[in-house]
């Protein structure tokens, strides 16, 4: 028989579910971080969310934080300990809205600072290589350069590319409609050297991909596999893996850094922060002013080029505190 806390934690999945809409995805994140809460509590003899206190919650932190790997070192990285709290904290405060408790036990927890990275662009030398790295003219090549040159020209997700369907696309246009987290709609603009790429790809290498199909629902889908099916996410990783180790770029590479990549150099070129905001579709401007940080290399150019006073004087000029 399910005791209280597996009743309530079923309600809140139906409400994550329904109520909310998670995406697949999400809603695996959820209940992989619950699952580990709830083996922490009855571990403890805790099996009714009443029986939680402020206490409770920041036990779990630490144990989270105290987790340590097969070499001794973390197992959850920081962000990973925030992540999991996030989900704590949500199913009590639906607990506590709904009447099933008292109160809500998280409201004085916080989650734990996370360090917050800065993208690691590729230069703009580094993606000319890149996309120069699959030269031949066999579909999977076609296929391989198109699926680069879209990543980086629209710094659309993996998994946005990888369910973009031949009717998402409007070559003619430059603009791409794309399903982004959610199942919000929003559209991309494309420029002229994704727009060949592609346009080769449909017209040939994707053909020819399309005879080995063996399932009819992948019929519409712009990226295929050898066997005719829709592009996989790790496939499409895979891809992008080889492409860099190809470019000399090692394992600096994935798709989510073509991503950074199309971000940062929009903003190096003038762009405005909203509208990159809208091409990546960040519900949050401060996720995408992550890549208005810049090294201080660049800070330093900049700086040296419009400072008045940051270049040497020409010779023969003195300041006044030099002429007494």
């Amino acid at each position: 028989m399910a005791d209280e806390l597996s009743k309530l934690l079923a309600e809140y999945d139906d409400w994550l579910a329904i109520e909310r809409g998670l995406a697949p995805n999400s809603l695996a994140a959820y209940r992989r971080d619950l699952r580990r809460y709830t083996e922490f509590l009855r571990a403890r003899g805790v099996t009714d969310a009443t029986r939680v206190d402020d206490g409770t919650v920041h036990a779990f932190v630490g144990h989270l934080e105290s987790l340590v790997d097969d070499g001794g070192g973390r197992l959850l990285a920081p962000s990973s300990v925030a992540r999991a709290i996030v989900a704590v904290r949500s199913f009590h405060r639906f607990c506590a809205a709904e009447g099933f408790v008292p109160h809500d036990p998280t409201e004085d927890v916080g989650a734990p600072r996370v360090p917050q990275g800065i993208p690691k662009a590729l230069d703009e030398a580094e993606v000319d290589a890149l996309l120069g790295a699959c030269p031949g003219d066999d579909p999977r090549s076609q296929r391989d350069r198109a699926l680069l040159e879209t990543l980086y020209a629209t710094g659309i997700r993996i998994s946005e590319a990888v369910g973009l369907d031949v009717g998402d696309i409007d070559l003619d246009d430059g603009l791409v409609r794309v399903l982004g987290k959610g199942g919000k709609e929003r559209v991309v603009p494309v420029g002229r050297s994704a727009r060949r790429a592609v346009a080769g790809y449909l017209r040939d290498g994707r053909v020819h991909l399309r005879r080995g199909a063996r399932r009819a629902r992948d019929a519409d889908a712009v990226f295929l596999n050898a066997r005719g099916g829709r592009l996989s996410r790790q496939s499409c990783w895979q891809i992008v893996q080889r492409a860099g180790a190809r470019a000399g770029l090692g394992e600096r590479l994935s798709p989510h850094v073509l991503r950074h990549s199309c971000a940062t150099h929009m903003l190096d070129h003038g762009a405005d922060l909203r509208v990159v905001q809208e091409l990546l579709g960040h519900a949050s401007i401060s996720t995408t002013q992550v890549y208005t940080k810049v090294s201080p290399e660049r800070l330093r150019a900049v700086y040296e080029a419009a400072h008045p006073r940051a270049r040497s004087r020409p010779p023969g000029r003195r300041g006044h505190h030099e002429a007494t």
